[in-house]
């Protein structure tokens, strides 16, 4: 088994962290994204996107995308649970994962490539997008706010994948120039927590 990795990279950086908490180890490979080593004939055929992070299995089978592969992880080493109990709490930890997923971490990536100088000459950056997306990010930091003023965590009262989902979104922001605003004293106590854990840094 050998997980393929992007060390600065959001999504890959959510897998990280879930074997972390899981406290499983697996031997990695780092992709130089920079040297365009993503892009060669090999990796491509092991995920034609050329995205990190790709895990493959011993049989030669690959996964890719993070989800896919925290779910993976997940059957193999059920606790501590990380994706909910019970029908009801695994609704709630889904609902806010993809809350997480597509109202902060999607315009958070979207305001970083279309606005960072690092993207220059790499890929058509839209100024305007960008922009639009900085303010649905604000938005959304400022709605996940008002949601922690009554639980711990964002699906409720202990730390889920939704948490890290969010935890990852909110690094990249902060390192692009989109940091938790200092009013918000909620989501503001969340991140402290969830920066303190001792994965926080897998």
């Amino acid at each position: 088994m050998k997980l393929y990795d992007l060390k600065a990279g959001m999504n890959p950086r959510r897998v990280r962290i879930f074997l972390a908490e899981k406290g499983v180890t697996v031997p990695v490979a780092s992709i130089d994204m920079m040297k365009g080593e993503n892009h060669t004939p090999e990796f491509l055929a092991l995920n034609p996107l050329g995205t990190m992070p790709v895990l493959e299995l011993d049989d030669g089978t690959i996964l890719t995308e993070s989800m896919a592969i925290c779910r993976y992880f997940d059957a193999l080493h059920p606790e501590p649970n990380l994706f909910g109990q019970g029908a009801l709490e695994q609704a709630q930890v889904e609902m806010w994962n993809r809350r997480a997923e597509m109202e902060l971490m999607r315009p958070l990536s979207d305001q970083f490539r279309h606005l960072s100088p690092f993207w220059k000459g790499r890929l058509e950056q839209l100024p305007d997008f960008g922009a639009q997306a900085q303010r649905k990010a604000r938005d959304t930091m400022a709605w996940f706010d008002r949601e922690l003023a009554t639980r711990t965590y964002l699906a409720g009262s202990r730390y889920t994948v939704a948490d890290i989902t969010a935890q990852c979104a909110l690094l990249l922001g902060k390192g692009t120039g989109m940091p938790i605003p200092d009013e918000l004293k909620n989501l503001g106590r969340w991140w402290a927590e969830v920066s303190a854990r001792p994965t926080a840094r897998a």
